[in-house]
């Protein structure tokens, strides 16, 4: 029987905007000035991982999943701040935004093992 995604898609979209909202706040020099602007950086965050990940066969591997993955999530969260007006970071708390992500997204519980991630793939369908 095959499920509907939408609820499960929308369950990780806020997921996901509560990791980035708790990253925010912990990570020193990374801004963003309401949650409207949390929400729309993780929905580019997701569509720039969903690109990369649809297009590329770079998350074949966990290990190579998890190293690329921190990697393009602490670029996509530098590159977003040129795209969405109200947030803000620098290259070094893009870095330890991205590891602070990583941290969150693998201590929170998984709807099941295979759909657990350890970067901004979660919050893909």
């Amino acid at each position: 029987m095959k499920r509907n995604k939408l609820p499960q898609f929308v369950g990780r979209l806020i997921t996901a905007i509560i990791i980035l909202g708790i990253t925010a706040f912990f990570t020193p020099g990374f801004t963003v000035s309401s949650i409207w602007i949390v929400a729309l950086a993780v929905l580019l965050l997701a569509v720039c991982d969903f690109a990369i990940s649809t297009f590329t066969a770079l998350f074949t591997h966990p290990i190579v999943k998890g190293i690329i993955g921190f990697v393009l999530c602490a670029i996509t969260l530098y590159v977003v701040q040129y795209v969405v007006t109200g947030y803000g970071i620098s290259w070094i708390s893009a870095l330890l935004g991205a590891l602070v992500y990583a941290i969150v997204d693998y201590m929170l519980p998984a709807e099941d093992e295979s759909s657990h991630s350890h970067h901004i793939h979660h919050a893909t369908v």
